[in-house]
């Protein structure tokens, strides 16, 4: 792994090798950033040689990942990433936009973003012979954890909250993960977690504590280059890319991407960031809008429960991440939640509760006049709304029952 030089803490900026720490920065408890031999890797490869590759999934970008290659060949484990882009002309016209794409994270062999980030800590848990990997999730970080694991034959532990949606503790079950609620919220069972895997010695997949997630995570930018920002014409403006946060940690990690790609010289116009919070569970919003960096915890209730976070563990990155592209951070209600999940399903789209709030401030955006006609925009869903059908049912009308006759069809008809 010669591309992996080692961390960067992103408060103090304490630079630690390789092997000195795992998780957060000793000296401050701040996030680390992984650090590339970006020198290396530009006299190795071109961008055009990461293009042709024919591997359809986040691994065709494995010169650009902190670990060797995992394999895994023929199983879900390989499969992660290189999600489908979207555009339909329906949802531009009701928008006003002329270029406009959502990219469809429940595609992944979890349905969710997370595999993302947990078929990379996944690696690197073999690379440390780690027995056991655990995680802290309210459902999809879990589930991808449990089926990435699954799919190489990794043990798995997974603390949950005991009101996690079904459809998500079921996958947890079917993959074979030890699952463990807990009754407390997120952050508690977050907690828990990190107190069991320095007790038990267990590899810590948790959301803004393990740096391999953003990792994992700054895949999706490596695939909005290729697949959006490679085809656009000089002269467009900035690519807007609008992303729901909860723990903060998918926004810092697509920012971590974009970086790596303009160090690397291969890209030269910075993406604008748009970070989506619910309203009752807006921490990062709130520093966001308040321009600071201290994160100041909420008391969360929104009903998007992936991204339901009282303290968000990547905070700090992830209000840099819209700060620093000329992005935003924006709030949406619940009802605009649910209400977006219905207007993208009449486009055949299916987004759970997390992933129509990206669509929701995207609406919200357009509405104040922050994104314009010409603006290139993507929005990424982040996960499929089989997840929680019980929100799902929350923005439909209930099919009605009537009696197997035709008279009984005629009546309901009106015919």
């Amino acid at each position: 792994m010669v591309q992996f030089k080692g961390y960067t803490c992103s408060l103090c900026h304490t630079d630690y090798d390789p092997v000195a720490v795992l998780y957060t920065c000793p000296q401050c408890g701040g996030n680390l950033d992984v650090v590339l031999d970006l020198e290396k890797i530009k006299s190795k490869f071109q961008k055009e040689d990461l293009i042709v590759r024919r591997e359809d999934s986040l691994w065709k970008y494995l010169p650009l990942l902190p670990v060797s290659d995992p394999g895994g060949e023929g199983t879900p484990f390989r499969i992660a990433g290189w999600t489908p882009l979207y555009s339909p002309p329906g949802i531009k016209k009701m928008l006003g936009l002329n270029l406009l794409w959502i990219k469809d994270e429940g595609k992944n062999p979890t349905a969710s973003f997370k595999d993302r980030a947990s078929s990379v800590v996944v690696a690197r848990c073999r690379e440390l012979r780690a027995e056991i990997v655990v995680t802290a999730s309210t459902g999809n970080a879990g589930a991808a954890l449990a089926g990435m694991a699954a799919a190489v034959g990794q043990k798995c532990i997974i603390f949950a909250p005991k009101n996690a949606p079904p459809a998500k503790v079921a996958q947890l079950l079917i993959y074979g993960a030890k699952v463990i609620l807990v009754d407390g919220n997120y952050d508690s069972a977050f907690d828990l977690t990190i107190e069991a895997s320095k007790e038990f010695g267990w590899y810590c997949r948790n959301t803004g504590y393990n740096p391999f997630t953003a990792e994992g995570k700054k895949t999706a930018a490596f695939e909005i280059w290729e697949q959006v920002i490679t085809r656009l014409p000089e002269s467009a403006k900035p690519l807007c890319v609008f992303v729901s946060v909860g723990d903060g940690n998918i926004i810092s990690g697509i920012h971590k991407g974009f970086k790596d790609l303009v160090a690397l010289g291969w890209m030269n116009k910075m993406p604008r960031l748009f970070g989506i919070q619910a309203e009752k569970s807006a921490a990062i919003a709130n520093a966001y809008i308040a321009d600071t960096d201290t994160i100041t915890p909420v008391e969360s209730t929104t009903l998007a429960d992936s991204i339901s976070v009282d303290l968000p563990r990547d905070g700090v990155r992830a209000v840099r991440a819209a700060r620093e592209t000329n992005g935003q951070y924006l709030t949406v209600t619940d009802d605009q939640i649910i209400s977006a999940i219905a207007e993208q399903g009449r486009y055949g789209i299916f987004t759970e509760p997390a992933g129509a709030t990206a669509y929701a401030g995207l609406k919200k955006a357009v509405e104040l006049n922050i994104i314009q006609q010409e603006d290139p925009v993507i929005v990424v869903n982040t996960g499929n709304g089989l997840k929680d059908i019980k929100a799902a049912m929350m923005a439909v009308t209930p099919a009605p029952i009537i009696e197997p006759t035709m008279s009984s069809l005629k009546k309901h008809l009106k015919i």
